[in-house]
């Protein structure tokens, strides 16, 4: 049996190429032949979801609800410290120094990775921005958003911490973080489905025992990752309920 594996379209495209060692190692340990799938945006990953194509996914936060209660996935592991944050910038040159400061049009460069939005956005409300009175320019990545913010074509941008943090150095001159979340409580998730889900034991503990050996780290080390720590559904529950809760 062939299975499909998906990631999250939000990774830095620096680590293209170590999910695809990985998924070499995945087929390796388990026996089994997996096809990478790689996505150019959410709506495109959506698709072979709602068409209950993917087998296993580094999930989005965003979507755990849905895979979990829709589509029978059940969580795997989580990367160690790897929460998901996002930051809101403005150009290093803006007037801006606070999002209070920020008014209704403010012209707001993001993405469609719904979890970061979604956190970017409850953090302008102390300027009472929404989506009604902004100006929301949608980028295709990251680096994008920077650039609507370099070239003043956005007042603020809402960024990925760990996306930010990729930026070259000569980027990240040219722009000033506003603030920074810290709810450390989101994060991305291996996400088996149904079709797979038998394997799942077999799974978690080769994830888990990926560090204990020297090939292990180095693969870990190209995703920009130490380790995987289990999780379980009470956590997955609780991560859902909160994701839900930010959202009302």
């Amino acid at each position: 049996m062939k299975y499909l594996f998906s990631v999250s379209p939000d990774f830095a495209p620096a680590y293209i190429s170590g999910w695809f060692v990985f998924n070499t190692w995945l087929q390796r340990t388990l026996g089994e032949v997996f096809h990478l799938e790689m996505h150019h945006d959410f709506c495109e990953q959506r698709a072979l979801l709602n068409a209950d194509k993917i087998d296993l996914i580094y999930a989005n936060p965003y979507d755990a609800a849905m895979l979990v209660r829709e589509k029978g996935f059940v969580p795997l592991v989580k990367p160690v410290g790897g929460a998901d944050e996002a930051i809101i910038e403005v150009n290093v040159k803006s007037g801006v120094n606070q999002v209070e400061a920020l008014v209704p049009g403010a012209r707001v460069a993001t993405t469609d990775d719904p979890d970061v939005h979604m956190i970017g956005m409850i953090m302008l409300e102390p300027a009472d921005l929404d989506s009604d009175n902004i100006k929301q320019q949608n980028c295709g990545s990251f680096v994008l958003v920077a650039k609507q913010l370099i070239n003043n074509d956005a007042d603020v941008g809402i960024f990925l911490a760990g996306a930010y943090d990729e930026l070259s150095q000569m980027v990240r001159d040219q722009l000033r973080v506003l603030v920074r979340s810290q709810i450390q409580l989101v994060h991305h998730s291996m996400m088996v489905g149904p079709r797979l889900a038998p394997r799942k034991d077999e799974l978690v503990a080769s994830l888990l025992a990926m560090n204990d050996t020297e090939n292990g780290q180095r693969i870990l080390s190209d995703l920009d990752f130490t380790a995987w720590a289990a999780i379980d559904a009470e956590e997955m529950e609780f991560m859902i309920d909160l994701v839900d809760t930010l959202l009302v």
